[in-house]
Formats: structure tokens, sequence, C-alpha cells
């Protein structure tokens, strides 16, 4: 406990709904949240033991709370959200993007003009969004103008003036794209009846536009007025297209917010789609980041409530992936079957697609970030007690038992370093003897890195299931190292990972960054392997066939070696190049021997 006043303060909470704020001893403020019950929730920070050192470092810096009673959860999610924003506490989770968005306005005046603005002004005038793309709206105004013609003009159409013939028609009304209201041209009840129907279109719903264009399609067509009637018909045709790519699911669901989740050791990525009459009329992803370890859970509530407030929703139905609490005035479905499962598992793959392209832009904006991410990430999937920054990884190499030679690869920080690349000639093992192989190779190497004091990798990872995996540990234990390094195997055929003293074996989602990492340090350690081997058994029939020419000896073959690199450049070189090596004497014998061959 810090001080007697934060004892008094503790005991004297109210077990009701609220918001709380906390304190350091400057006065600012460092972490606002919401409770059920404030008694339970302040006091639980001060008697559980905290397994994030975050945590541990808040409460030590707490001196003073402060906190709000409210009537019901709703209330304090609102609040909380509202105080976050306002304050930007050191310790709350940050909700990114704070952009303005355009909207879709319906102007209050006589004949309302209807066009985007990212402002918004309390006139009368009606808004519908916002929208996140501004894609969106030009399609949708594309759309209306294409269907309607409504005047562009900022001319103030009053009646009186109108009337007294102050405005002339202008190219618009030309080109038939405005039926000329300031002339008088156009009834108010028509250009009503068009704003009407635009109302509409902007909620999802094409039904009445459809119906009614339907109708003067007819009407033309039996007043034999055939090329109104085909004008009609396009309209029509646009108007239908439009709702075919937009509807996704069942029209009847109309009015709903779908929102998913998917997150990290440090970032959550909610998606909220908003549905109207089976279109998805919004789709925003939000990017959270985490302090405190938070759970998926209070992630979505706290994202819920911004994204409903941000985009003015006033949906009585949402659908999530698991129960939350948002209050009684709004029902929570988690849909399993059918249309609405649909829909949510849409809005999780959204989640999805937004977190892999903030991946890979991080990765070339923030490498540091994109580093970190991975490292706790690994951690966290291969339940190790710290980020494996230094991974090596073993894997033996023979065939028929000769030439057995072992590799050794290095990745820092989830990327290969090739200059701590080694590779093994087997020295004690006699035979393909795999096992023994391993438990040679992984003792002489960490015996070196001790009697040199160079640092020890946090992970281990042998190429092989529980046998490979048992020898490596029989070195560990000589040279005491057991418990200094996390160590596991993994077999090829199911991409099983194994632990010491465990007999099952875990396995990761084939799509994990974590399990793409193992694999490729596992298959560079197969490459560089294979390549040392190769090139010792290329070297031995290279020195045996040599070793046959009378006159050459074993110096001489270094000699050529380290100059042509190969058996086949010293067959094809020429003499005068293979004298410049080792003298005409010597290089005569060779060339030759190639040359009759």
């Amino acid at each position: 406990m810090n001080t007697p006043t934060l004892e008094i303060q503790l005991k004297t909470l109210p077990n009701a709904p609220g918001v709380y704020q906390y304190f350091d001893a400057e006065g600012n403020i460092l972490y606002v949240g919401k409770a059920k019950n404030l008694k339970k929730r302040v006091s639980s920070y001060f008697t559980k033991v905290h397994e994030s050192g975050k945590t541990r470092v808040l409460v030590k810096k707490i001196v003073k709370i402060k906190h709000i009673v409210v009537s019901t959860e709703t209330d304090a999610l609102l609040l909380e959200n509202n105080l976050i924003k306002k304050y930007k506490p050191r310790y709350n989770i940050l909700l990114k993007d704070d952009k303005s968005y355009p909207w879709i306005c319906i102007k209050k005046e006589r004949f309302p003009r209807v066009f985007s603005t990212r402002r918004v002004i309390k006139d009368g005038s009606e808004y519908y969004g916002p929208y996140t793309s501004m894609k969106t709206v030009s399609t949708l105004l594309d759309l209306i103008k294409g269907l309607y013609q409504l005047r562009t003009c900022n001319y103030d159409l009053n009646k009186d003036k109108v009337e007294a013939g102050k405005y002339k028609v202008c190219l618009e009304y030309h080109l038939g794209n405005c039926k000329g209201a300031c002339e008088n041209y156009e009834t108010e009840e028509n250009y009503e009846d068009n704003i009407i129907a635009i109302r509409e279109i902007l909620k999802g719903n094409f039904k009445d536009s459809l119906y009614r264009f339907k109708k003067q399609m007819k009407h033309f067509a039996n007043e034999m007025e055939f090329e109104l009637a085909q004008k009609i018909k396009e309209k029509i045709v646009v108007l239908e297209n439009y709702q075919a790519k937009s509807t996704i699911i069942n029209p009847k669901i109309s009015n709903v917010d779908v929102f998913s989740i998917v997150s990290d050791e440090s970032y959550g990525y909610v998606n909220f789609l908003q549905i109207s009459y089976g279109s998805i009329v919004r789709s925003h992803t939000l990017e959270i980041k985490k302090k405190l370890e938070e759970t998926n859970k209070e992630l979505l509530e706290l994202a819920i409530t911004e994204i409903r407030q941000r985009f003015n929703s006033n949906s009585k139905e949402i659908y999530v992936p698991f129960k939350v609490e948002l209050g009684e005035n709004i029902k929570v479905i988690q849909p399993q079957l059918g249309d609405k499962k649909h829909i949510l598992d849409l809005s999780e793959r959204n989640a999805k697609y937004y977190r892999l392209e903030r991946f890979k832009q991080v990765k070339i904006t923030d490498p540091d970030r994109h580093v970190k991410r991975i490292m706790m990430q690994m951690k966290t999937d291969l339940r190790l007690n710290e980020e494996p920054r230094h991974i090596e990884c073993f894997d033996n190499s023979n065939i028929q038992g000769t030439h057995p030679v072992a590799a050794c690869v290095v990745f820092k920080n989830g990327k290969p370093s090739k200059k701590d690349y080694r590779h093994f000639n087997i020295k004690t093992v006699i035979g393909p003897d795999d096992f023994a192989s391993m438990e040679e190779v992984v003792y002489r190497r960490y015996k070196r890195l001790v009697e040199e004091d160079k640092p020890l990798p946090q992970l281990i990872i042998i190429d092989g299931g529980k046998g490979q995996l048992s020898s490596a540990l029989k070195s560990l234990n000589v040279l005491n190292l057991r418990n200094k390094i996390a160590i596991i195997g993994i077999a090829k055929r199911l991409e099983e990972l194994f632990y010491p003293n465990d007999p099952v074996p875990l396995y990761l989602d084939k799509k994990s960054e974590t399990l793409k990492i193992i694999q490729r340090l596992r298959n560079e350690a197969h490459r560089f392997g294979i390549e040392h081997h190769r090139n010792r058994r290329s070297k031995t029939a290279l020195n045996t066939e040599m070793e046959a020419i009378p006159g050459i000896g074993e110096k001489t073959i270094v000699n050529l070696l380290k100059t042509f690199k190969s058996a086949k450049r010293i067959a094809n070189a020429k003499l005068d190049e293979l004298e410049e090596v080792i003298g005409a004497s010597r290089a005569k014998k060779i060339y030759n021997y190639y040359h009759k061959k």
C-alpha cells in the first residue's frame, strides 16, 4: 500500500458502477478505468500479484484515486471513453486514427443540394455518415446524380426571388443534369419526392426507388414515349447493379452493427461493419495500442463505444464474436450459423487483412517495432521465459554414414546472421548415428561458447523428433546449461514441436509467423549442412583422383583448389593458367591427365 490516504480512499469506495482515475504524486493522471463495482475493481489492483511489469509500476506510482459513480454500465463506458480521449493517460490504451471523415449532406434549403463535406454544421441540414472512404462517398454521389436531376448551384432559391426572375438557368440545365428550379421549371413537390428517395438510398434501401422508376417506365411505355421509357430503364439497370454489388446478405438484416477483433501482444484491431438492408454501408478498422495487457473483451468493449460515438450509430442490435457488456438498451448477439455468422466472419477477415497491411507498413517504416512484435509473439507461442532474440538451429547430414557433418545456423532478431553460421565434421561417431552426432555437435558448440565467454542463445532448435532432442539435452546437462537455454525439437512430417519431459507435442497454426520462422531456420540449417556435405564429398573425390597422378602431392592440390575453387574448373583449365599456379612441370602432368582422359 502506498500511503495511509490511499488506504482510506480504498475503504470508502462505493459498491456501484462507475469510472475511476489514478493520479501520481505530481497530480498527473495515470489511468482511467470503468467498473461494475468500483470497490472490488480498484481494490484488486492493490491485492493481486500482477504478472505484467507495467501494471506493477503503475500501482507503485498511484498516490490518489478519484471516482465518478454513474447509473449504468453504458454510462460508465461512455464516460471512460470520453475521459481517455480528453486526458490521454499514460497507461491507457491508445485509440489510433483521429482524422475527420467525410459526410453526405442534404442541405436545409428550398430545393436542397446534396454534396460531400467534412464539416458538420448544426443548421438543420441532414448529414449521412461519416464514411470511412471518400471513394464510397463519390460512388454514392455519382449514383444519385445519375438517377436524379438535382441542382448544384449556390443560389438562394427563395420563392419571391425565383418568381421575380432574378436567376437564369445555367449549362447544367441545358445538359439535362438539372430541371431548372431557378426559373420555376420544376415544382417543389417533385424535387422533394427525389430527396425522399435519396434519403432511402443513403440508408441502403433501394426498394422504393426501384418501384418508382419501374412505375414511370411503364407509364412512358403506355404513352408510346419509348425514348423516355428507355432512359428510365437505364436508371433501373444502374440501381439494380449497384444493389447487387452492395447487398451481401439477407436484405431483412438492417440497422445492425457488426464488430470483431484480432490482436497480438502489443495491438488490437477492431473491425466495424454497419449493415443496412443487407448492404455494408460503412466499414472501419480501429487500431488500439495495449498498455497493461488488456483482454480482447476489454478492448472490444471500449472500441465499440468509441466507434459508435464516432460514427453516430444508433443501432439497437450488434453482432460480436463473444459476450460483451454494453448496457441494457443494446441487443448483443453472438451468431453461430447462417447470414449473421457469415457477416461476422467477413468482419473478422477485414480485421485480419488490416493487421497484415499494418505489419507490412511497420516492417518498412518502423523495423524495431516489427522485430519486437515478432519476438513477443514467439515468446508467447513457444511458452518461453524471454524473447528469443538469438536462436540457433542444428541439423545432421550424411549419406549411408559417409562424410557425416552437421550444421548450426544462427538467427538474430528473426533474421539470419550468416557470419555466425558454423559447420562441423563429426569426429567421434562411426557410422550413420544421428543421435550420437547431435550429442557431439551440441557439446562442441556450447563448450566453446562457454570457454570463450560468448553470449548463449535464448533458444536452441533441433531438427528432429524426441530422439535428437534427448541427445542434445545430454550435452546441455554435461555443460550445466540445461535450464539456462530453452530447447525444442521440430519433427518434419507434421511440424510437431517437442519439449523436454513433455510427451505431448505442440502444434502451431500453419500460417503463424512463429512457425514460419522455425521452418526457415530448419530449412536454412538443412541447406547449409547439405552444402558442406557436398563440398566435402567433392573435395575427397578430387583429392583421391588427383593424388593418383604421378608427381602430384597434397600441397599442389591445395594450391590448385585455392585458385580454381572446384575440380571441374581445374579439369577445364588451360595449360598456361595451370603453369601460373604450380609451374610448368606439374601443370603439364595435370593437363595431360585430364585431356587424355
